[in-house]
């Protein structure tokens, strides 16, 4: 069956072998600058992933953030987070030097102190932007900054125009932006001349970040290690995708959103979820056979092997939700793209290894969509016990074809989880994996090796058996997420400890382990 077709299951069906990974937001990477960079640990990372038997390495949005810190509202889909740039690199090549970047070091090291960071790296960023274009602009990489520009120009250009302007009116959103500054062309020529020097900034900031990431990428290949991407379906409504290219979103003649996405009240919340991303205009994308949803998909690919997706429901129903609102009560199911959408991303893109994120409550068209695209969905264990046994993501109802996880970014931890859990649920738990709880996330972890689905996946967290104080992501918390950090000497420990060979013997029992290959490679001094 060639792709594009639409009988059931053969659109993506890409996914065979059984394997194993670990989710680890870079941003949590161990390090000496406030916050997780894509330098040496990033490489001792992938040191560990082997040794454990691991193939996959999962992150989550790579993007910049802005309000708030999630990688899950970024102000680009295809711009990488300035934060996660290595400065060690710049010093290392007399863009900065030891003493310019010590105060990130008097950071707390186990917390990101975004507002800290935010006072302390810009400005070192834009010094070793000055000194790079003073020095000729030399390669950071592969491809230099002129070819880099070129490169991207498809996204790169609206992109750091958008951030120069974002800065110049004082970080409002751009609908607050006087109207000569709603598109690049209405700009007058006297902002143009101010600001071209804080684009190309912008645009040097992308062109370090993804040397850094490709050289990354690089070393995980060299070690057998797949990347795992995240790429949530909305895009932030005060984005550099909403101001460039408006007619693709539900949007007013101001720029603010007509309608925003959310989902309805459930069981867990009486208000819904209002998460305030505006809405697509599918009719418009489905005009041009879907060209940015397939530009985006491309840049992804770009940066990662598999590439889950938020959200997948909102392909095949959106919860709308009108504006003036406040909450996620007032709404109305509206159809997405559905099947349409993935025929033509399979024609684009046939070899594509997607992910669905297919969480919580589904109807059985969701369902329907899910088995016809053929796409993996998830399964988590937190969410399986405390029922009865229909549930779906206990272990006896969950298919080969999908990816298991004791707990996501979303989660608690497995020992916090287990912890705060009613005596019901830690009961259900005890009896079906026939365990006393007392090593809870090692049980967690031995059953996900032991399931049925093809790719386990592993939070760092239950790894080293930490608690609710390692929680990276409370949803519907407005402030304190995405601050844990892995202490120095963490990953090491998890080698030397005897961690990795125990991981590894459970990838080779559950047959998850990568064929044999050559003698592990070693990490370059840093």
């Amino acid at each position: 069956m060639t792709p594009g077709t639409t009988k059931e299951g053969t659109l993506f069906n890409w996914l065979s072998a059984r394997s194993a990974g670990v989710l680890l937001h870079p941003t949590s990477l161990p390090g000496t600058q406030g916050i997780g960079t894509l330098d040496g640990s990033a490489v001792r990372f992938l040191d560990f992933l082997q040794a454990a038997g691991m193939s996959w390495w999962q992150v989550c949005p790579l993007g910049p953030t802005g309000y708030g810190d999630s990688p899950y509202q970024c102000f680009s889909a295809f711009a990488g987070n300035p934060y996660l740039i290595d400065l060690g690199d710049f010093v290392a090549r007399k863009l900065l030097s030891p003493d310019e970047v010590a105060p990130l070091s008097r950071l707390d090291p186990l917390r990101v102190d975004y507002g800290a960071l935010y006072q302390l790296k810009w400005p070192l960023l834009r010094r070793a932007f000055e000194r790079h274009k003073a020095a000729g602009s030399p390669a950071l990489g592969a491809e230099d900054f002129r070819s880099f520009k070129a490169a991207q120009s498809s996204w790169l250009e609206s992109y750091a125009w958008f951030r120069a302007l974002k800065d110049h009116f004082g970080g409002r959103a751009w609908w607050e932006w006087p109207a000569e500054a709603r598109s690049v062309a209405a700009l007058p020529q006297p902002l143009r001349s101010k600001l071209g020097p804080d684009v190309e900034a912008h645009q040097f900031y992308q062109y370090a970040f993804f040397a850094q990431w490709r050289k990354v990428r690089a070393e995980a290949s060299k070690r057998g290690i797949g990347i795992i991407g995240d790429i949530p379906i909305f895009v932030a409504a005060d984005s550099a995708d909403a101001w460039a290219s408006p007619g693709l979103f539900e949007l007013g003649k101001d720029g603010q959103p007509i309608a925003v996405a959310g989902v309805p009240p459930d069981y867990f919340s009486a208000d819904g979820q209002l998460w305030g991303n505006p809405l697509y205009r599918w009719d418009v994308h489905a005009r041009d056979g879907f060209a940015w949803w397939k530009e985006r998909l491309r840049a992804s690919f770009d940066m990662c092997d598999i590439v889950r997706i938020d959200h997948f429901r909102g392909f095949d129903a959106y919860w709308r939700i009108p504006l003036p609102a406040k909450n996620a009560r007032t709404g109305e199911w509206k159809p997405g793209p559905g099947l349409d959408f993935f025929v033509a991303v399979s024609k684009e893109f046939p070899n594509a290894k997607i992910i669905a994120e297919d969480l919580g409550l589904l109807t059985p068209s969701v369902e329907t969509l899910l088995k016809e695209t053929g796409l993996p969905g998830m399964a988590v264990f937190q969410f399986a016990f405390g029922g009865d046994a229909k549930n779906v993501y206990l272990p006896h109802n969950l298919e080969k074809n999908g990816v298991v996880y004791p707990g996501t970014h979303d989660n608690d931890t497995t020992l916090g989880w287990y912890a705060n859990a009613d005596e019901k649920t830690r009961d259900h738990v005890r009896r079906y994996l026939r365990v006393d709880g007392t090593q809870i996330g090692w049980d967690f972890i031995r059953e996900a090796f032991g399931a049925v689905s093809r790719i386990a996946v592993l939070p760092m967290q239950d790894l080293l058996s930490l608690g609710s104080e390692a929680r990276l992501n409370s949803p519907g918390k407005p402030d304190g997420n995405w601050r844990w950090r892995l202490a120095e000497g963490d990953i090491e420990r998890m080698v030397s400890g005897g961690s990795a060979a125990y991981l590894l013997g459970l990838s080779e029992l559950s047959g998850r382990a990568p064929a044999p290959k050559a003698a592990a490679v070693r990490s370059p001094k840093v």
